[in-house]
């Protein structure tokens, strides 16, 4: 028997007619019809991230609460992704395709061409199967540097992500602003996320990072710069991210700064994409280091 022919799907035809015809005309899947039924048993989880949800990177049904800390805490039991990683997958399905759809279920689009910076392979993987997408990082192939983006790669992309990315990006930032948006075609998105804060100023690490390097000596972590003035100068306890000597922090930013950088990099207009989506367990409870959404004019 085939699953929309079961007797659950077909009591939709007195419960909601206009869902079951959603389910058949291909616009609603039957993994996220089951989240979205879960949720009518549970209404009281849509405020703060569902008990039952369908991870819309992989496909599976999983029957637990959120952590406390949902953005990088994994949350799904097959493939380990975590709000963050969801919200990435529904912003490209929503802002690019049009609707709210798990990515095993997407339809291949090959028309739809886009970039990833580093991207989780959690669903980069997912994205290279179904549309014209190709992950690429700073250190190994394929490679792309956001500071120095070729001319060929110019306004080639319908969506970039740049997840967690800037952050790590040495001075002056705002290089990587201005050739996220070269990258785009016009009407194109940049789906962003970095932590920040609601101060009123980006926290720079290392302004006058120029010739630098970042050394182990006695159990601690040291950063020594040679500025372009020719100073030398030393930081102790660098912040990493990935673990001690890994992704160095090069700053953290805060909400004005980068509703700054967007529009002096040519930005029509950004939003910042913290509305929660149970069916998907996706849930933002505080305001700070919620994923953006960047329109290309």
């Amino acid at each position: 028997m085939r699953e929309t022919d079961s007797p659950a799907y077909n009591a939709l035809a007195h419960a909601n007619p206009a869902m079951l015809r959603s389910l058949r005309a291909g616009l609603l899947t039957p993994r996220l019809l089951r989240a979205r039924l879960a949720l009518r048993r549970s209404p009281s989880d849509i405020e703060v991230g569902s008990s039952r949800f369908v991870c819309n990177v992989c496909g599976c049904d999983n029957a637990r609460a959120l952590p406390d800390e949902p953005r990088d805490t994994p949350s799904c039991r097959r493939c380990g992704s975590n709000v963050r990683f969801r919200t990435i997958a529904y912003l490209v399905t929503t802002e690019v395709l049009g609707t709210a759809m798990p990515l095993p279920d997407l339809r291949k689009r090959r028309d739809i061409c886009g970039v990833g910076l580093s991207d989780a392979g959690t669903y980069a993987r997912y994205l290279a199967r179904k549309l014209s997408y190709r992950n690429t990082f700073f250190h190994t192939h394929p490679r792309l540097d956001i500071t120095s983006v070729p001319a060929a790669e110019s306004g080639r992309y319908d969506f970039v992500i740049a997840s967690d990315v800037f952050e790590h990006v040495a001075p002056p930032v705002e290089r990587a602003f201005d050739n996220a948006r070269r990258l785009l075609k016009p009407g194109g998105k940049l789906i962003f996320t970095v932590p920040f804060s609601l101060d009123a100023d980006t926290v720079e690490h290392y302004p006058d990072l120029h010739d630098y390097r970042v050394v182990q000596q006695m159990g601690r972590w040291r950063l020594y710069n040679r500025t372009r003035a020719g100073e030398v100068q030393v930081f102790d306890d660098p912040v990493f991210h990935g673990g001690p000597g890994s992704t160095l922090e090069m700053r953290v930013f805060s909400r004005t700064a980068l509703q700054k950088h967007f529009a002096d990099a040519g930005f029509a207009r950004i939003r910042f994409a913290d509305e929660a989506y149970a069916p998907f367990g996706i849930a933002w409870p505080v305001p700070w280091s919620v994923p953006i959404v960047a329109y290309a004019a």
